[in-house]
């Protein structure tokens, strides 16, 4: 088999292939990857939003689209896919210990390492290896139709890390509207926050925050854990958290509404008097 990284746009299928597209990504990631090495700590953050708007998009089209692909065409596609999906999740677990710590600290920098190592890893394992395999299963046509469902779900999908996600349909689809929504508003809020060449610590990053601590809060919801292997899945606390979670945040802005009526309600009469 022949690596992806040898093979020129010809060999791929054309640039509507699922091969093309995914090696053009992996160019990108790599760009990003030097990027980051030379960005001092203050700028780390940064560059790493870029690379989640690029390296989670990307995964999530290959969990919905190319990997279910994989385990019908190929025999042994089963531990395959396994192994990649493992490392897809290990990263998201990584991410979300980034998003808890300063960067520049020691525990920073670890966690930073493995994340660059493990997206070094992953891109090896995808081009060496899943891809070349698939590629000789299907036809050039069959490769760029994969690519246009691929491109599709790329384009909508969630742009953070989501460890409490399935890995696998149909969990992994039951998310990705919702997410895909809280995601992409967020990188409308850093984006803003960043304009500059510095986070602003203000409403923006905060309101980021908290749209962050809500989407992890709603993808542990029942039913988005469905179809999951075992050795991908994370869980926190009682399958009801999410829910509980949900209506608890509910509740309490319910009651917040209910008391700024209450309060416009008594200023009114006492206008009135």
């Amino acid at each position: 088999m022949t690596s992806l990284a040898d093979q020129g746009l010809a060999q791929l299928g054309g640039r509507s292939s699922v091969l093309s597209r995914q090696k053009r990504d992996h160019v990108r990631l790599d760009e990003l990857l030097e990027q980051l090495s030379r960005a001092p700590a203050a700028d780390q953050k940064r560059v790493l939003l870029r690379i989640y708007r690029l390296v989670f998009p990307h995964a999530f089209a290959e969990e919905s689209v190319l990997w279910p692909t994989i385990r019908r065409v190929l025999p042994d596609g089963e531990p395959l896919t396994l192994q990649v999906e493992r490392e897809h999740q290990e990263i998201n677990e990584l991410v979300m210990r980034l998003e808890s710590l300063a960067p520049g600290s020691t525990d920073w920098d670890v966690a930073l390492t493995q994340v660059v190592a493990l997206l070094r890893q992953d891109v090896r394992d995808e081009e060496d290896v899943l891809l070349p395999r698939l590629q000789r299963k299907l036809t050039p046509g069959q490769l760029r139709r994969l690519g246009f469902t691929w491109e599709a779900v790329r384009r909508v999908a969630p742009t953070r890390a989501h460890p409490f996600v399935a890995r696998r349909p149909p969990g992994n689809v039951l998310s990705a509207l919702p997410l895909s929504i809280i995601d992409r508003v967020r990188d409308v809020l850093d984006a803003l926050a960043y304009r500059g060449g510095r986070a602003d610590v203000g409403a923006l990053s905060t309101l980021s925050d908290a749209l962050g601590r809500a989407a992890h809060v709603l993808e542990r919801t029942p039913g988005l854990g469905a179809g999951e292997h075992p050795s991908t899945r994370r869980r926190s606390g009682t399958r009801w958290l999410g829910v509980a979670m949900i209506a608890l945040v509910a509740g309490s802005a319910a009651m917040v509404a209910v008391r700024r009526r209450r309060l416009a309600a008594e200023a009114a009469t006492a206008a009135g008097r």
